[in-house]
């Protein structure tokens, strides 16, 4: 039997060598992950992120010019992610990538090539998410009819958005049991450059136009004041505020659709095309994957008609339940990928590395929200923000924050242009938020 000693552990063994050789079996118990990566262009000097799923450790490295990297790691289970990104006659691109699950034996040598997926950075981005509830004022009982997605136009230009949708990829529950998921660890699906979305879609009915610098807010159940009877919760009563409402879809349960507050226009209301069962598009409380999307060169309608853009969760054909719209990656304007707190050891992935190479945890039923972080370099280069920026953000939850330290909802409020970061990687992109900035104390 041949055996083969490769520099790294050498390297640590003679650098570690006791008396006693005690930390030579540490040592010894080193294993080696070596990391290269796929695509188009010039890979070198990307980000690559290592995670034991065990152990929660971190490693992190930059390929070299030959897009590789290698790590020195204790045996476990790990999952790579790799970003970076590239510019090109003003357009900027990022990449993303994962590896799924790696297996690392004591003293071998594990490789893996991930495949890097390009996307352009969008002018429009999701904000903020609130779609875990809150806590009525009994301290007790859930509520969880008061979700909502902040759009927000992250560019100095007019963003006029044309057949604009919302939809959920399945399955709904990042905890479910994943059926397109193969013996790689990689969904079936990513091949083919789609995100199924399960139980229908909503969309704009005419063009969305946000102004630069501006948010718009989409209520996604009760768009109503909902503090007058939990305070906890958010007041959608407002005339500049969309909400989905369409009971003639078949979405017509009360509980999650009370006829809207009379402030908001009926020109706000989003229509929907239902394509699964129930009466009801549950934006998970736990865990979404959420994308917005337009559907380029044909209306939504159109688009959902057509029964080759239908695919059937894990393989279930013809059963309705199992249903899916098949939206092609290149029409995603923006994604994120949710992951539960309370199942941290059974939460998988169902955006590809295009949309959203990573995820982001969220504890629900505290009122609770996904905000975007600052893109602290770009928003403190932008001259209209001398003196308004607010610094020494605090409204994370725990160790969740948004590392800029740039307080964006007290920096906007003194008429700050905040430009929020953007690498298709939610696990940097997005802390959770201690409250939804639409409520009074935020």
């Amino acid at each position: 039997m041949k055996y083969k000693f490769f520099l790294p552990i050498l390297l640590l063994l003679f650098a570690a060598c006791g008396p006693d050789g005690s930390a030579i079996t540490d040592m010894v118990s080193m294993s080696q992950v070596d990391i290269t990566l796929s695509g188009d262009g010039d890979l070198s000097g990307f980000s690559v992120t290592l995670r034991n799923v065990q152990t929660g450790s971190v490693f992190e490295s930059t390929t070299n010019a030959d897009a590789s990297v290698s790590f020195a790691v204790t045996p476990g289970i790990y999952e790579a992610t790799a970003t970076g990104k590239r510019a090109s006659d003003g357009i900027a691109y990022s990449y993303n990538g994962t590896s799924g699950q790696l297996t690392v034996l004591k003293g071998s040598i594990t490789t893996a090539t991930i495949a890097m997926r390009c996307a352009r950075q969008s002018q429009v981005v999701i904000k903020e998410v609130y779609n875990g509830g809150c806590l009525k004022d009994d301290g007790v009982t859930k509520f969880q009819y008061d979700k909502c997605i902040i759009l927000y136009n992250n560019s100095s230009q007019t963003a006029s958005l044309s057949n604009l949708c919302i939809g959920e990829a399945s399955p709904a529950n990042a905890q479910q049991q994943n059926k397109n998921i193969d013996a790689s660890g990689r969904l079936t699906y990513e091949s083919e450059g789609f995100i199924p979305v399960w139980n229908g879609i909503w969309y704009f009915p005419s063009v969305l136009e946000i102004e630069p610098y501006s948010q718009i807010v989409i209520n996604v159940h009760g768009a109503i004041d909902n503090t007058l009877t939990v305070s906890q919760s958010v007041n959608y009563a407002n005339a500049d505020y969309y909400c989905m409402y369409d009971p003639e879809s078949g979405y017509n349960n009360t509980n999650y659709y009370p006829t809207p507050s009379a402030v908001i226009p009926t020109s706000h209301y989003l229509r929907a095309i239902e394509i699964g069962q129930g009466n009801g598009w549950a934006l998970s409380v736990t865990s979404p994957a959420l994308i917005v999307f337009q559907t380029h060169d044909i209306t939504p309608t159109a688009y959902a008609a057509n029964a080759d853009n239908i695919w059937y969760d894990g393989g279930q054909t013809g059963n309705k339940v199992w249903a899916c719209f098949k939206v092609p990656t290149q029409w995603i304007v923006d994604g994120i990928e949710v992951f539960s707190s309370g199942y941290k050891d059974s939460s998988t992935k169902r955006l590809t590395a295009d949309v959203d190479a990573g995820y982001v945890w969220l504890t629900n039923y505290q009122g609770h929200s996904l905000y975007r972080n600052v893109d602290a370099e770009a928003t403190r280069a932008l001259p209209e923000n001398e003196g308004l920026l607010v610094e020494g953000y605090t409204g994370g939850v725990d160790d969740s924050t948004d590392p800029s330290g740039i307080d964006a909802e007290a920096s906007m409020r003194r008429g700050a242009h905040i430009i929020f970061q953007d690498t298709n990687l939610s696990t940097n992109d997005f802390h959770e938020r201690r409250r939804c900035s639409l409520t009074i104390d935020n």
